[in-house]
């Protein structure tokens, strides 16, 4: 959301003559983020009008906010169970020193391949869905449902890679390291920064987009 001051601001400057680099320059003297330049100037087309031409703003559809919540939804499923899908291939190679059912592993083993048997699929196809719209209209990725699920998904992503290293450092200090815990640790690190590290990415391309 554009701030009202710095709206009236660009529109004034505009029909007063200015271009958009001298804007950019005027509020960047006067302390304005970066990112709330940004925004503010993307709010007026590159037209050649007698007054500024405003641009597109994104919808908030009903369609929009379930597509990305079925989205984030079916990603949390599928790197949860694919976790859980490797922590059971360590307790089936450690099985002897874990004192495990064998069974109760297999069990378990079977939920987590269903769960990404028909999660994983479902997060593919709205994910091609979803980012074959952006391409057709970049506008779209200002989505307000789409920024706060990407930055709560980071928030999330985060606050487990933090969870991750406090837990080996702790281990580490009371000497409780094992090898099927530290493969743990391992695969929770690989799976929250991988899905951090892409949403970062998309976050910086998205910017890029906006800025052409």
């Amino acid at each position: 959301m554009v701030d009202r001051n710095l709206a009236t601001f660009i529109d004034h400057a505009i029909r007063a003559g200015s271009n958009k680099e001298q804007v950019e320059q005027a509020l960047t003297a006067a302390g304005w983020p970066k990112e709330q330049i940004a925004d503010g100037l993307r709010s007026i087309a590159d037209l050649d009008f007698v007054v500024p031409v405003p641009t597109p703003k994104p919808q908030l559809l009903a369609r929009d906010a379930f597509l990305y919540l079925i989205l984030f939804a079916t990603l949390y499923v599928s790197g949860f169970h694919f976790g859980a899908l490797l922590f059971q291939f360590i307790d089936l190679a450690f099985v002897d020193r874990l004192g495990q059912e064998e069974s109760a592993t297999l069990g378990l083993m079977r939920m987590s391949t269903a769960a990404l048997i028909v999660a994983y699929p479902i997060f593919i196809s709205v994910s091609y869905y979803t980012n074959r719209g952006l391409l057709l209209d970049p506008i779209r990725r200002t989505s307000p449902v789409r920024r706060w699920l990407t930055y709560l998904t980071m928030f999330i992503a985060a606050c487990v890679i933090t969870g991750d290293f406090i837990t080996v450092v702790y281990s580490l200090l009371s000497g409780g390291l094992s090898i099927p815990f530290l493969l743990k640790t391992f695969v929770v690190g690989l799976i929250s920064s991988a899905i951090f590290g892409y949403y970062l990415w998309a976050i910086r391309e998205d910017d890029k987009a906006l800025a052409l």
